[in-house]
């Protein structure tokens, strides 16, 4: 699973998907959630089941007094209940809040992947034509290895989703796979010691 550029394990990475769907084009990206909801279930169950991160990156809904336990009970109280119940973080997940579209910006997220060992990051959620593509982006020119299951991310335009993927495997080397096909078995890594020289330790 991981490329020729990665140095260590693997992360499992969640954007957006603790959502109340309330917001400007929801229901233009309800459908694609349904569908995505159950394959990432899935995934998180079997990298929870293999030992590897899951990291939950997460829009604030422009509340800047939320922490992360208020962002799901938020969801949970919301009609869309039923899309973030079965995708919930465990005491076990690690949870990063963002303000912009990519998982990076502003954020500890490259420090904490370095502190996790981690060289490659399995993207999902959504929306794959904005904030899994911008992600995908700022890995890519972090040296990290991006690996995209298709059918764990939802879109709200089809065409344009379909374009992301395409960018993101040919502009930054990521690999577009099924969920089905996600291996997770034998990337664990263990964290690393010492002070990364830049944060997340690379240019």
């Amino acid at each position: 699973m991981t490329g020729s550029g990665s140095t260590g394990g693997t992360a499992l990475v969640v954007i957006d998907m603790i959502n109340t769907y309330d917001h400007e084009d929801a229901e233009l990206l309800l459908p694609a959630a349904e569908q995505v909801v159950p394959v990432l279930a899935n995934l998180i169950g079997r990298a929870r089941d293999a030992d590897v991160p899951v990291i939950y990156a997460n829009d604030n809904f422009g509340l800047w007094r939320s922490h992360h336990g208020e962002l799901v009970e938020s969801a949970l109280s919301r009609p869309h209940a039923a899309l973030v119940e079965p995708i919930r973080p465990d005491d076990d997940s690690l949870f990063v809040v963002k303000a912009r579209h990519s998982i990076f910006y502003d954020t500890p997220m490259s420090y904490l992947l370095w502190q996790l060992g981690v060289g490659t990051v399995v993207l999902t959620g959504q929306v794959t034509e904005q904030c899994v593509l911008y992600s995908a982006l700022d890995a890519h020119i972090r040296h990290l290895d991006v690996t995209v299951p298709k059918d764990a991310v939802a879109s709200i335009h089809p065409h344009l989703a379909d374009a992301a993927l395409e960018m993101m495997e040919r502009n930054m080397g990521a690999r577009i796979v099924l969920e089905k096909e996600v291996d997770f078995r034998g990337t664990r890594r263990p964290p690393r010691e010492g002070t990364p020289s830049q944060p997340g330790g690379r240019p």
